[in-house]
């Protein structure tokens, strides 16, 4: 039986490490050991910020619909509760891009969540809860 060599499989496997650390500074482009060990921390990086990215970007929709809602005199969470309420299921990304595209379109998707929204069902503000308060504590 014929005796194994490795230097076939060692070398594509160098050369695959290398490629991925193409363009790197320095010996990380071109050392074996320093560019495993970027390529690795790259790896890592790459695996965490993909996590990242979707965070950020529902960050991003949730800022864009909150001024969007502001300007038609309310606020994100109420927006977003008239939305449960009235059963629309759009999601922050769509809402987001018709925001932003179509602002006629999006009026009229609000329009229709606060249609389905009863006076009473709003929640009060902290005014009226503090007035309320005042008058308690007033009368006793």
């Amino acid at each position: 039986m014929a005796r194994v060599k490795w230097q076939v499989a060692s070398r594509r496997r160098r050369k695959r490490l290398l490629k991925k650390a193409k363009g790197y500074w320095g010996a990380r482009g071109s050392h074996i050991r320093r560019a495993k060990e970027t390529v690795m921390r790259a790896m890592a990086y790459s695996t965490r910020d993909r996590k990242v990215k979707k965070r950020e970007f529902r960050s991003l929709w949730i800022i864009r619909l909150n001024a969007a809602a502001r300007e038609r005199g309310l606020t994100y969470s109420r927006l977003i509760a008239a939305f449960r309420r009235a059963k629309i299921t759009l999601d922050r990304k769509q809402l987001s891009e018709l925001a932003i595209n179509d602002p006629q379109a999006f009026e009229q998707v609000v329009a229709a969540a606060l249609d389905n929204v009863s006076p009473t069902a709003a929640p009060a503000t902290a005014k009226t809860a503090k007035s309320s308060r005042t008058a308690v504590s007033s009368a006793a």
